[in-house]
């Protein structure tokens, strides 16, 4: 059952990453690699912060 759990949240974190890998052109964050990669692995943490928030619904729309 623990095997099954962390394979759900890894697949939802790699979703996560994927869909605003490649909706981030939709957001208001500099265009740079390093902030790209950056903000795509934290994504989880920084879901906290309200602009984030908002940038990251725009990146996982369309």
């Amino acid at each position: 059952m623990g095997n099954l759990i962390l394979l759900v949240l890894a697949v939802v974190y790699v979703g996560g990453v994927w869909k605003f890998w490649t909706g981030f052109e939709r957001t208001n964050f500099q265009r740079s690699l390093p902030t790209r990669i950056s903000l795509a692995l934290l994504w989880p943490v920084l879901l906290v912060n309200k602009s984030f928030r908002r940038n990251f619904t725009k990146a996982l729309k369309g």
